[in-house]
This record gives C-alpha cells, structure tokens and sequence, in this order.
C-alpha cells in the first residue's frame, strides 16, 4: 500500500464500537505497539448490549486469555459453561472422559457485568484512548481508500485520521455503510423472546437447550445466580405468541422437557426479543477499513456464539494488521490476510447455521450425528467441541466421525428391535 503523500495520522487505527470486539481489539492492538482511538457513540462507560445470549463459548477461551480477564471473570461470578442439550432421541450430555481433561469451557456471564470489565480493561491500556460519546458521522477517503473518521462529540464536530479504520459497530454498522461494504441476509424463520430469572435451578447447574424441531429452547446460567432463558419458536406461531407474550412464554417453557421451574423462581426483568434477526456476513475488509464482530458476521442467536466470534475477529484482526498500522508493513496485504483468516474461520459455521435457521427439521445427516451423540459418550464430546465451534463442520462431520455414529445407531437398533424384526 502506497498512502497519499497528504495523510497525516492523528491515531495508528481508529475503532469504531467499545463493547466486546471493538475492546479487544484495541488492547491487542495497543500491546502491539498500535496507538489506537477507541470511540464509543455511548457516553456511558457501564453501557452494554441488553439483547444478548451472554456466552462466551469455548473457541473465545485463548482470547479472553491473551486479554488478562479470566482471573476477573472469574472473581465477577462468571460460569464454565458446560451443557445439555435436548434431542427427540435423548439428552445429549458431553463429560470428560474417565481419566481425561476436562471439556473446554469459557464463561456466561452478564452482558452488563462483561461490557463495563472489558472496556475498563482498554481504556486502562497505554496507548489506548477511550473517546466516549463519539458516534462516527462518515468517513474520509483519499485516492480511493479511507483515512479517518468523522465523529459527532460532546464537543462538536470532529475528523480523526489514522493508518486504518475498524468497524466494531454491530450489525447495523455506520462505517460499512460509509464505506461502502453490503450485507448479504439470510432469513431467519425464527423469532426470539428471552428473560432473566434469579434462584432458577437447572439440572446439575448447567446449561441446556432444547432442539424441538423446529423450535428451539435455552437455559443459560449467569452470574450473581441468574439464568438467561430464551425461546425461539418458527415464526408461524408469532401472531399467536404476540397476543399474549408473557403467557404464551410462560407456556412454552412449562411445555419444554425436564422445562426448567420458572414459576418458583423470580423474573428480574421484562421478556425482550426480536421478531426479525436476518443472519448477515459482509466482506471483512475494504481499502483503509476492517471489520470485526458483528459488523463483518452476525449469527444466528440461537447458537450463543456471537460473544465469541467477536472476540475471536478481533485477535485475528491484531495479528495481521499490528505491524502494518504502524507503517512497518503493507496494509493491504495484512487486511488481505485477516479477510482470508476469518472466512476460513467462519464461512462454514455460518453456512450450517443459516440453512438451520430456516426452522426446519433435522437433514438426514444431523439426525445421524444427533441421535448417535445422545447414545455415546464420545460423540457427545465431539458435539462438544462443535458447539463451541473448537472444530469447523468438515472436522465435525469427517468420516470416521459419520462412521462411528452409524455403528452407534446400528448397534442400538439392534440391541431395541426384536430379532424377528430385524
């Protein structure tokens, strides 16, 4: 990259967006020896997301490592999240094997307690500087590539230059619009309502979810003892469920197998949701900007990985592009790098997941995969380690994986169907 002979850096990189991804990586970027301006259009620094799943799966566990917040975490109340999860076959319940390690993990923990934590984190960080109520208003470009932002400030107006610009600001992302940089939707048939509930006891105190074919359940518990619960049926049954929202959520949850007893436990808030959440992906990068959590891939919520993958996008962004901000490198070349790093990384969860969030029943392959993980111990751990997206679905689904769930389920037919029958 050849930068115009005009530019003038105020910043090495401009961030967009102070919540998961935009303070990740920021401190990332900063330990890099990246001067970093992090904005945040919220002049509020305890500000976070209320609409969340609040997990943080397995994959985010060397992030939030990298990034010093697992001994905070902990001492925040953050649960391990192990899970359960319901199948017309069977509950599936991944444990260690005997004698081996333990299941990777990271945490659930409060999107009000995890927001505030991390974005100290980073304005705590040297070369970090947190700009609350900045809200970016355009971009500016020279010979074709961005150099900086405009932002609305407690101040007024304001232009900030930098070597690259990172678009940490969710789906509806201002600096991708800017820039220039479409989504491609996929709908999702699916609607979701979800609530918190304190002293809510779940089966050994873990997570679980139901997959009800086509509607879809979770119990997520939280830190200082709350448990997130979340219903997703197919949205055929929205105009019904909207008639009477807080009964008909409380009826869908009384129904669910081994339902959770939210009638003995207390509703510490109002059933929020949303009755249209597209699954999106946006090409991670474009001359002098990147992407990074949901402004580059927004999940299907019922899957709880969207914590994750932000963080995730964000470490892979610090690892190609710290040299090249600070002009030690080609930016292009670095942006052309985190691009590959995070389709080879995502493309293939997001493919599964938007075919899945059309509401429709398990294909052939799934219900091989799902009934044999119900039945055997070790395929459960498999499934583990898929749904903390650890293993990407050609791992997930290789062949003697797909054999030995057949031999599971060879085995049980035989061992529950009369022989005359077989």
């Amino acid at each position: 990259m050849t930068e115009p002979e005009s530019a003038g850096h105020d910043y090495d990189v401009v961030i967009s967006g102070a919540s998961l991804a935009g303070s990740a990586a920021a401190i990332l970027l900063a330990r890099r020896g990246v001067r970093v301006a992090l904005l945040e259009r919220r002049s509020d620094p305890d500000a976070y997301k209320v609409l969340c799943t609040h997990s943080l799966t397995a994959c985010a566990y060397p992030v939030l490592d990298e990034l010093g917040l697992i001994t905070a975490l902990e001492k925040a109340g953050a649960v391990r999240n192990q899970a359960r999860w319901y199948t017309r076959w069977g509950w599936i319940e991944p444990r260690a094997a005997p004698k081996g390690p333990e299941l990777p993990y990271a945490y659930n923990i409060r999107r009000s307690t995890l927001d505030p934590l991390i974005r100290s984190h980073a304005r705590e960080t040297p070369g970090v500087d947190l700009l609350l109520g900045h809200q970016v208003t355009g971009l500016v470009r020279e010979a074709g590539r961005t150099v900086g932002v405009r932002a609305s400030t407690p101040q007024g107006e304001r232009e900030i230059r930098a070597r690259l610009v990172v678009g940490a600001d969710g789906k509806d992302s201002a600096v991708a619009e800017f820039a220039g940089v479409p989504a491609r939707l996929y709908e999702n048939t699916r609607f979701g309502y979800l609530a918190h509930f304190r002293n809510l006891p779940l089966h050994e105190g873990i997570a679980q979810a139901w997959f009800l074919e086509p509607d879809m359940a979770y119990a997520f518990p939280n830190d200082d003892g709350v448990t997130v619960i979340a219903v997703l049926p197919e949205k055929k049954r929205l105009p019904a469920f909207r008639d009477d929202l807080e009964g008909s959520f409380v009826a869908f949850v009384r129904a669910l197998p081994e339902a959770p007893p939210i009638d003995s436990a207390e509703r510490i808030t109002k059933i929020i949701g949303t009755v249209n959440y597209p699954l999106h992906s946006r090409k991670p990068t474009a001359p002098g900007v990147a992407l990074i959590g949901d402004a580059a891939l927004t999940g299907d919520p019922l899957w709880g990985v969207g914590c994750g993958w932000a963080l995730q996008s964000a470490q892979w962004l610090a690892e190609a592009v710290a040299s090249a901000a600070t002009g030690r490198g080609d930016l292009d070349r670095s942006l052309a790098m985190y691009a590959r790093r995070h389709r080879r990384g995502l493309r293939g969860h997001q493919y599964l997941a938007a075919d899945f969030a059309k509401a429709r029943a398990f294909n052939p392959v799934e219900r091989l995969m799902f009934s044999a993980a119900a039945r055997d111990a070790a395929l459960a751990r498999h499934m583990h380690l898929f749904a903390s997206r650890l293993i990407g679905p050609l791992r997930f689904l290789n062949p003697l994986a797909l054999a030995k769930a057949s031999a599971v389920n060879i085995k049980h037919r035989r061992a529950t169907v009369p022989p005359e029958h077989l």
